[in-house]
């Protein structure tokens, strides 16, 4: 949750999940528990490995972190 009077503190995580109910859970159907955590699972594997973000220069965020881990420097 963010400080009062800083709302930006939290702004990363929440258009993560705006991202991930827009457009990867309206998508899916899912009924059963098991379904549901199957397709979250699926959903953040999604996001992290395949989705490219034109804010990361065109990068998966995999491949952004392994890039400035590795190089010890950003894109």
């Amino acid at each position: 949750m963010s400080r009062p009077g800083t709302p930006y503190d939290n702004a990363i995580m929440e258009k993560f999940w705006n991202d991930f109910k827009v457009e990867w859970w309206d998508k899916q159907h899912s009924y059963t528990l098991k379904e549901a955590i199957e397709a979250i699972k699926a959903g953040i594997d999604y996001f992290n490995l395949m989705r490219r973000s034109e804010t990361i220069n065109g990068h998966t965020p995999e491949d952004f972190r392994n890039m400035t881990i590795y190089n010890g420097k950003s894109a």
